[in-house]
């Protein structure tokens, strides 16, 4: 049988399992959130042993070359010995500037890095609070515009960070983030292709980004964001994006409600079937989707029957499972 060595002890995989999964089934201590390869959360070093080059995919560079890997999506089917990631080399320490009310339940949160980080609008960081516990967001801002790196968080039932950060969060306190992550983002190029941007809920923030990134450079296709919502309160930052509609003729913002009571200027029904109504085809266009796994893996299947190359579709689903992490003792108890 083969095993994956862990703290010392080695395990020994169940069929079909990932290394996570057995790591799990052990009852390990390991971070994790979507099990999918998506969020980056559960990384770990591979030690000894063989790792197939998929499990390192969305890992920078830097991190594959030390033998940094994502084993839920590495197959346990190899002897392996694995280690921790290491709080140095993937987390770095940044300050609150600000936190600030976007809708009832929708908050935003501004951060100054300690350290400059190079990312593209729309990708996506972990962020970690003091005690260990993390969580991933996307990023609103765009680094050759913006000073600061902007978040928006959505206040969920139960949810341990999001109530965390709109109740207690202040500007200057101190947290980790680990990033940047994630695929969805625009590349300078092809200046006429038309872009598609896909969005419900705060999977509207990467889309931000990426508008305003785009528009920044100059490009001269057509841009149309969709964004969808049950409730009217969800479709935050509808002035700002109609300003940036009025200042830019090749942009268009198209707010939609699936839920009652839609106000003027609101298109009722779903996001994705607005979408597809009003464009029958999308060859040789580039969408960005993000929000909600199931509208994400919906209209990305509805963009490639309408003609979307698959190398065009870029998506990062919002995953909500929570990280499972033991609170981190705090360093001042240990002198």
């Amino acid at each position: 049988m083969t095993k994956v060595a862990f703290g010392g002890r080695a395990y020994e995989y169940a069929d079909s399992e990932t290394v996570l999964e057995t790591l799990l089934r052990h009852k390990l201590d390991v971070p994790y959130s979507c099990k999918k390869g998506v969020c980056l959360s559960c990384m770990l070093r591979v030690i000894d042993g063989a790792i197939p080059e998929e499990s390192q995919v969305g890992i920078r560079d830097t991190l594959r070359t030390q033998g940094y890997f994502l084993p839920c999506i590495c197959p346990g089917d190899h002897d392996l010995t694995v280690a921790s990631a290491e709080d140095t080399a993937l987390f770095s320490r940044a300050v609150v500037s600000d936190v600030f009310p976007l809708a009832p339940d929708i908050k935003g949160v501004r951060l100054t890095p300690a350290t400059e980080l190079y990312y593209h609008a729309g990708q996506f960081i972990n962020l970690r609070r003091a005690d260990g516990l993390t969580r991933c967001y996307s990023l609103a801002s765009v680094p050759s515009i913006d000073r600061q790196l902007e978040l928006h968080v959505k206040r969920l039932p139960g949810g341990d960070m999001s109530n965390w950060i709109f109740d207690e969060l202040q500007g200057g306190e101190v947290v980790e983030l680990q990033g940047p992550n994630g695929s969805c983002f625009y590349l300078p190029g092809r200046a006429d292709q038309n872009l598609l941007l896909i969005g419900t809920g705060t999977g509207l923030a990467p889309l931000i980004g990426i508008a305003r990134d785009a528009l920044h450079d100059g490009h001269q296709g057509d841009i149309r964001l969709y964004h969808g919502s049950r409730h009217a309160n969800g479709l935050y930052l509808r002035r700002q994006l109609r300003d940036l509609a009025a200042r830019h003729a090749n942009f268009l913002y198209i707010p939609c409600l699936s839920g009652a009571d839609v106000p003027p200027g609101v298109r009722a029904g779903r996001v994705a079937s607005a979408v597809f109504s009003d464009l029958g085809g999308l060859a040789d266009w580039r969408v960005f989707i993000c929000g909600a796994p199931p509208m994400v893996e919906e209209a990305k299947k509805t963009a490639y029957l309408a003609g979307a190359a698959i190398a065009d579709i870029h998506a990062d689903p919002f995953e909500l499972r929570d990280l499972r992490r033991k609170p981190r003792p705090d360093p001042s108890s240990h002198k």
